[in-house]
């Protein structure tokens, strides 16, 4: 997939169908002058439904259609008869798309099941004919119910990437490069700062053809908690993985204060990120010859507080190692 087709935000309008008319009608016949009435109900207006599809990763079927209107019910008829149910509209969505209220922002749903459906805009009931409201003292009302408007919203989808391991680090780290290795995805790759502004996703595989699904976030900075360089639409996308993966280059500067800069930007985001497996990858290792490497491991035992490992996409070092341990995460 390319990454002008990975859309993750979308503001769209929904609008659900009338009720039809309940019909006014009396009864006639060619012996039967008296008949009665017999005037039937109006149909449901139909629904906007919200339905999961785990075969989808993007929200881009609804870049270039933003407007979605259900059909309004039948008006009902004579001898009884009842209007048509107006025809539902189904919106498929990947797992992982969070519903919300454009005008409040407030989250109204998730769908994180496939085949789970939600409906976003109720169709209006049908009114009921004039035979329901014939009485001993009204044996002829000429009158029905009108059917019951439909529902109009307009709502935002935003997508959160379901995906088992998450990449967390600053841009041009080498998380683009990790992907490249140890999956089949094909991320865009160069020696600038963001490079990647949508999120990828590649199938890792595992001994035994066992798999799990990692995703390289576009880089975080400091700030973006508050929004700063995207940071929201970021963030949001690491909410959804169960374990992360920190990535710093072996030739930054201060890896401890790299990873307390990071592991703060997610705690002011959300804290319940805390709560995930984390595991840290010394990214670029193979700069770092055996002398350099055991000075920085002494220092890292004593200020880092969670496991990290020493690998290199170039040449491939640590990184059996680092899918085993990965593995051994989700699966514990």
């Amino acid at each position: 997939m390319t990454e002008g087709n990975f859309v993750d935000y979308v503001k769209l309008f929904v609008s659900s169908g009338n009720g039809g008319k309940g019909s006014v009608h009396l009864h006639r016949e060619k012996y039967i002058t008296k008949g009665g009435p017999d005037g039937g109900d109006g149909g449901r207006g139909g629904h906007v439904i919200i339905k999961g599809n785990s075969n989808l990763w993007t929200l881009f079927n609804y870049k270039f259609k933003r407007h979605f209107k259900a059909e309004h019910g039948g008006h009902g008829s004579k001898s009884r008869s009842t209007g048509a149910d107006g025809a539902d509209v189904f919106m498929e969505v990947p797992l992982g798309t969070v519903i919300r209220d454009k005008e409040t922002n407030e989250v109204i749903y998730e769908i994180s099941a496939h085949d789970e459906e939600f409906i976003i805009a109720k169709g209006g009931k049908g009114g009921r004919g004039n035979w329901h409201f014939k009485s001993a003292t009204n044996q002829t009302p000429r009158y029905a119910q009108p059917g019951i408007p439909g529902e109009e919203k307009d709502i935002i989808l935003e997508l959160k990437v379901l995906a088992d391991v998450g990449l967390v680090g600053f841009p041009n780290v080498g998380k683009s490069t990790l992907l490249s290795v140890v999956s089949s995805a094909k991320p865009k790759i160069a020696d600038y700062e963001f490079t990647t502004l949508k999120p990828n996703l590649g199938i890792v595989e595992h001994r035994d053809y066992q798999t799990f699904v990692m995703a390289d976030i576009p880089g975080i900075i400091e700030g973006a908690a508050e929004g700063k360089g995207l940071g929201h639409y970021f963030l949001r996308h690491i909410e959804r993985n169960s374990t992360l993966l920190f990535t710093i280059p072996a030739d930054a500067e201060d890896i401890s204060e790299h990873y307390d800069i990071l592991l703060n930007e997610l705690k002011r985001y959300n804290p319940e990120m805390l709560d995930k497996e984390r595991i840290i990858a010394i990214t670029k290792s193979d700069l770092l010859d055996d002398e350099l490497k055991a000075e920085l491991k002494a220092e890292l035992d004593q200020s880092l507080p969670i496991e990290y490992m020493f690998i290199s996409s170039v040449t491939q070092q640590g990184i059996t190692e680092l899918k085993d341990k990965l593995w051994s995460m989700l699966n514990d």
